[in-house]
């Protein structure tokens, strides 16, 4: 079997033995339920958009166990040099956003967090230290999640209402740990452009799914495995192209433009000024609201009298 990251191809189950009773039911735990996509946004805005930043960090290294000073010092620079250039260029054109925090960053840089809170962003929940939380027991699983979510607003001071799963890494047991904590959203699933109601076993959870997508993920095009072929090779042109034909159909299909981007990837100045200038070209459209990710969620639960 072929171990994560390492870009080989894994080896095939015997999928095709399996009867229909045995293939639905994995099929059917977790589906897109009805579109949450409202009718309007705040204050009568075509689009939304819903910027993102998952402050991996130094847990990228440790989360397999691994101790290298220089590995680490690349999810230092998140910390030390990318967050506070994403804040201030956040605060320039005032937009909010979303970080979504493992509860060992948050010990680690347990200022970054108050500094995000105070100026009006949000923090979610992303796990304890980057773990396949899918890899795991359940019970470890549920522990975690739920230690994290205490930690963020131990050092925050903000009760996380949200989950993006590490990895967007899902379980058959990641969707009943989220509702049994009463989080109203989740942004680990593909199942949709717009937000969407999961369904669990075909059946209504009052959770609102923000669609996350590769396409619309800094890491893909920006992201080296410094011992694997994995190598950036799309320039920042090329990323700012991408980005902006997303939100151009998210406009017109007025719809949600839901970005994903890291800081120690995005935090570089070179990949900073596709940020920027993406910013502006969408702050150059009538009608966009920039919300974070709880905003989005609340917003399309009200409108469907959830």
């Amino acid at each position: 079997m072929a171990k994560p990251g390492d870009g080989g191809m894994p080896e095939q189950a015997d999928s095709w033995k399996w009867p229909e009773e045995k293939w639905r039911p994995i099929v059917e735990r977790v589906r897109a339920g009805r579109s949450l996509k409202p009718d309007a946004w705040p204050g009568g805005a075509r689009c939304a958009v819903a910027l993102s930043f998952d402050s991996d960090h130094e847990t990228q290294t440790l989360r397999w166990g691994q101790s290298s000073p220089g590995k680490l010092s690349q999810g230092e620079f998140g910390s030390r040099v990318g967050v506070p250039r994403i804040l201030a260029l956040l605060g320039k054109y005032d937009a909010k956003a979303t970080f979504f925090v493992p509860a060992v960053v948050a010990m680690l840089h347990p200022d970054e967090q108050r500094r995000v809170v105070a100026e009006g962003h949000e923090i979610g929940i992303h796990s304890w230290i980057h773990e396949l939380n899918s890899t795991l027991p359940p019970d470890d699983e549920r522990d975690l999640q739920m230690r994290a979510a205490d930690k963020l607003e131990e050092i925050s001071g903000q009760r996380p209402v949200g989950i993006r799963t590490p990895s967007w890494d899902f379980s058959q047991h990641t969707l009943s740990i989220t509702r049994e904590m009463g989080l109203i959203y989740d942004s680990s699933l593909m199942a949709d452009d717009d937000p969407y109601e999961i369904l669990e076993n075909g059946e209504p959870t009052g959770v609102v799914e923000l669609p996350v997508e590769w396409i619309r993920d800094d890491a893909p095009y920006w992201a080296m495995d410094r011992f694997g072929g994995a190598r950036p090779y799309t320039p920042p042109s090329g990323v700012l192209e991408i980005f902006m034909r997303e939100f151009d159909g998210a406009y017109e299909d007025g719809g949600l433009f839901l970005l994903t981007m890291h800081p120690h990837f995005i935090g570089h100045r070179s990949r900073l000024q596709v940020l920027e200038e993406l910013i502006q070209y969408m702050q150059g459209h009538a009608g966009v609201w920039f919300g974070t990710h709880a905003d989005v969620a609340r917003h399309c639960r009200e409108q469907a009298g959830m």
